[in-house]
C-alpha cells in the first residue's frame, strides 16, 4: 500500500507536468487522476501513514 500510494502520486504529477496547464482541465483524464491520487492519500492514508502502521503491527 506504501509503494502504490507513492507510486500512484508520482505517476499523477508527472502526467500534469507532461501536459503541463492543460492537464488539469475536464477534457484531459489527467486531471482526474491527479485529483483521485490526492484523495486516496487522505481518505485511505499516505505512504508515511502506511510504513508507520506496518512497523508498529511488527513491533517496531
Amino acid at each position: 500500500k506504501a509503494k502504490l500510494s507513492e507510486v500512484f502520486f508520482l505517476v499523477s504529477n508527472e502526467g500534469i507536468q507532461m501536459h503541463g496547464g492543460i492537464g488539469m482541465t475536464d477534457e484531459f483524464d489527467v486531471g482526474f487522476y491527479i485529483k483521485r491520487a490526492r484523495v486516496a492519500q487522505q481518505f485511505l492514508g499516505d505512504a508515511a501513514f502506511h510504513r508507520d502502521r506496518y512497523a508498529s503491527l511488527n513491533g517496531f
